[in-house]
């Protein structure tokens, strides 16, 4: 099962899929920097694992040939 956090991101991965296709990790990418640059690094460490689940889901490789 997963805990809170890890549903969280994976949904927030879905959501990116759905709404910005083939931009959805350079969008994630986006975030996690600038939570960066303001220091909120459990902020970052969340983007950054919504970059890895966007990696490894198939969604994300399909949504991109759409485009």
């Amino acid at each position: 099962m997963f805990d809170e956090n890890e549903r969280l991101a994976i949904q927030e991965a879905r959501w990116l899929i759905d709404e910005c296709g083939a931009e959805a990790p350079l969008y994630a990418a986006m975030r996690a920097e600038k939570a960066i640059e303001q220091k909120d690094f459990a902020r970052c460490a969340r983007w950054k694992r919504i970059l890895e689940i966007l990696d490894e889901s198939p969604a994300a490789k399909s949504a991109g040939s759409k485009y």
